[in-house]
């Protein structure tokens, strides 16, 4: 008996400890943001995920009541499960065990053994017997199991003046780095999306000229942006590219109050992140306290292409880029690129100098956004003194970021990877650039999130906006794509050539089975992140 009560407590043990280190992963997804991770946790297809990693659980601790050994082998039985179905996935953007997430871990270990020593403790004084103290553990363990979920939220709530005391001391030493560079020009790169392209196509040109430090990766978050300045910079840098993301209002300024940056560009105003923001008047809001942020004597690097950033109106020095497409409509842009043409070898448009010259340039990348992009990183450049006849071999130098309309050569097909977080006009701007290539057209997509109330419409939008630009479409989720399987079918795109499978490797399967009438190109449209796949 005692043997297999040993074997369940461990065995439990390890079920708890996997499903925690799972909820603390979809708290760091969520940013650590208690309203984020709430309604991350409020959506159907995550509740039963939930239900589903703790439900062996739930039979596991009943069973050890009963006192019966047949019912305690079951109950181990149950726990293995449950260790199986917590088992570590392949992700994304795996758990980082940062110092932060061990506190979280070491404060719930730290709950888990005060609420059973009390129990057994109080037990004890009462003089209960040694079956009942281990009924009542039991149930102590079944509610803080179930309630884990509920339960990171507590962690962070004790945790909080502590992480706030430690992160006000990392924000003071970064803003007393950035003091000390007083010739240092910033420049903040912000938008609902293009604004990691923009930050390296930046980086890439300024660095003809300048030492230049950008923040790496996906560091766009305050404490990101903290890391990078304490960890990297150094005194010789003459330029910081520093992106800013946002999830809420005010994220964006709460980094500029730290850098200060003395330009700014804002790449894209869109529906993403919907769910946090609740509204597009929000987004817009956030990402133009960048351009609040820059002084009189900065300038604001705009794209006109974008009719949110065009509509809204500021008392800033403006440089507007875009391209030919938003000029003709609107009138002149500063930089503007035309005569844009795709081909599998990436891409060539023309612009032309304040003096009036024209340029041609050349670069792998492919699809008008990424024209776009490049137009703001020129503006930024040239503006900062860099002449355009410099910037033509910096351009051509210019790499994909990875997952970002990557255009990748795989046997006899060719792959347009834009599997990184997709939106409305993201999502637009690829299906664009896959109906300019002459080969065979094939969509690979499980649709767009993150997007509320509005997910449903826009994905159908989607749909509906695909049916001409692509030949094939192969549909990832019959229930996450249906809004986009609607779409298709409405526009009178035909049902032989819509194939809804459930999984990416299944897809990759019928990409491989479509008769070769020509060359592939596949579109791979979003790869949904961790906390929904």
């Amino acid at each position: 008996m005692y043997f297999w009560m040993i074997v369940w407590l461990v065995t439990y043990v390890m079920g708890a400890v996997r499903y925690e280190l799972y909820i603390a992963h979809m708290f760091q997804q969520n940013s650590y943001k208690p309203r984020e991770y709430r309604e991350w946790m409020q959506v159907h297809s995550n509740i039963g995920r939930l239900l589903g990693k703790c439900l062996y659980g739930l039979i596991s601790i009943p069973l050890l009541w009963t006192g019966s050994i047949v019912c305690l082998v079951i109950a181990c039985l149950m726990n293995v499960m449950t260790i199986w179905v917590n088992k570590p996935r392949k992700a994304k953007k795996p758990l980082v065990y940062t110092p932060r997430v061990k506190r979280m871990l070491v404060t719930t270990a730290f709950l888990y053994v005060l609420g059973v020593g009390c129990t057994v403790l109080t037990g004890m004084i009462r003089g209960a017997l040694a079956e009942d103290i281990l009924r009542i553990a039991g149930i102590v363990l079944l509610a803080l199991f179930v309630l884990t979920p509920f339960l990171i939220l507590l962690v962070n709530l004790v945790n909080r003046p502590i992480e706030q005391g430690i992160n006000r001391h990392y924000i003071n030493d970064a803003a007393r780095i950035l003091s000390q560079m007083p010739e240092l020009k910033i420049i903040g790169v912000t938008g609902s999306y293009g604004k990691t392209s923009v930050k390296y196509f930046l980086n890439t040109l300024l660095s003809s000229q300048y030492n230049v430090l950008c923040t790496p990766g996906n560091y766009n978050t305050t404490l990101g942006v903290v890391r990078t300045v304490r960890e990297q910079m150094k005194p010789f840098y003459e330029i910081f590219i520093c992106e800013m993301g946002a999830r809420e209002v005010g994220d964006i300024k709460e980094i500029c109050d730290l850098v200060h940056p003395g330009y700014g560009i804002i790449t894209s105003i869109g529906p993403q992140h919907l769910q946090s923001f609740h509204t597009i008047e929000n987004i817009i809001e956030t990402k133009f306290e960048l351009a609040d942020a820059v002084p009189a004597e900065g300038r604001v690097f705009l794209n006109y292409d974008n009719e949110y950033i065009r509509n809204h109106k500021i008392e800033k020095q403006v440089v507007s880029y875009g391209t030919e497409k938003t000029e003709r409509k609107e009138g002149q842009i500063d930089y503007c690129a035309y005569d844009i043409s795709v081909s599998p070898e990436g891409s060539a448009f023309k612009m032309k100098a304040s003096d009036g010259r024209e340029y041609e340039f050349h670069t792998k990348l492919v699809g008008n956004h990424n024209v776009q992009n490049i137009a703001g990183a020129i503006a930024v450049a040239n503006t900062l003194g860099i002449p355009m006849e410099k910037l033509l071999y910096p351009v051509k130098q210019l790499e994909s970021v990875p997952h970002r309309l990557q255009l990748v050569k795989q046997g006899n097909r060719i792959l347009l990877d834009d599997s990184y977080n997709s939106n409305k006009n993201g999502f637009k701007a690829a299906l664009d650039t896959l109906s300019m290539f002459r080969e065979l057209r094939i969509l690979m997509t499980p649709g767009m999130v993150e997007l509320g109330a509005k997910q449903y419409d826009e994905n159908k939008e989607a749909g509906v906006y695909a049916a001409d630009k692509c030949d094939y479409a192969v549909l990832v989720g019959r229930e996450q794509t249906r809004p986009i399987q609607e779409g298709l079918l409405e526009a009178g795109f035909p049902q032989s050539k819509m194939i809804v499978v459930d999984t990416l490797q299944e897809a990759f399967q019928m990409v491989n089975a479509i008769p070769n009438e020509r060359q592939k190109v596949v579109l791979i449209e979003n790869d949904l992140p961790d906390n929904y796949a």
